[in-house]
């Protein structure tokens, strides 16, 4: 039976792992507390966090929340990045940071409570920002639209040419007869 301050940490750390759309669980052994803390603040903006967890109350606060299958990589030191609103910021962030330090290592992750692989966790940190993924979106359902439009201006502009350049032929005539 754990003990009441235990307890706490369980109910708060199932409470955070039910409600993170993205969790992201890592190997923080070798990094430094200020490199830790300026990780954080980097999370924070994105309604992210960075937790150092017991693996013992991480897989009890796990079965809590309905997830299976975390006993395989809880060894050694864990750490826990959660996102509560948008994944790919923090996974970015994630990416970043692990690329940077070359100490941090992503052991796996938890996308709506399913496990994924750590390589699942680098190619969503390197998918583009949401504002340009909308940009892209809408620059694909504009383009149906140029091209409609432009085909049908097309005949307009053909009879609108055609009309030019008989006039250009009867000016010299005009010309000459006066």
């Amino acid at each position: 039976m754990p003990t009441p301050e235990k307890q706490v940490e369980i109910d708060s750390l199932a409470a955070s792992l039910g409600r993170a759309k993205l969790a992201v669980l890592t190997d923080y052994r070798g990094l430094k507390v200020s490199d830790l803390q300026a990780f954080r603040s980097t999370l924070r903006p994105m309604n992210a966090e960075f937790r150092v967890a017991k693996n013992t109350l991480t897989r009890i606060a796990a079965e809590k929340a309905g997830i299976t299958g975390l006993d395989a990589v809880l060894d050694g030191p864990l750490a826990i990045v959660l996102a509560y609103d948008d994944i790919v910021a923090p996974a970015k962030a994630v990416t970043d940071f692990v690329r940077t330090s070359r100490i941090l290592t992503v052991k796996t992750g938890l996308l709506d409570g399913r496990m994924i692989p750590a390589s699942d966790i680098d190619a969503l940190g390197n998918l583009p920002s949401r504002e340009v993924l909308l940009a892209t979106l809408l620059g694909l359902m504009n383009s149906p639209m140029q091209r409609t439009v432009s085909v049908l201006s097309g005949p307009a502009r053909s009879v609108a040419y055609l009309i030019n350049a008989r006039a250009q032929q009867l000016e010299p005539t005009a010309a000459a007869a006066d």
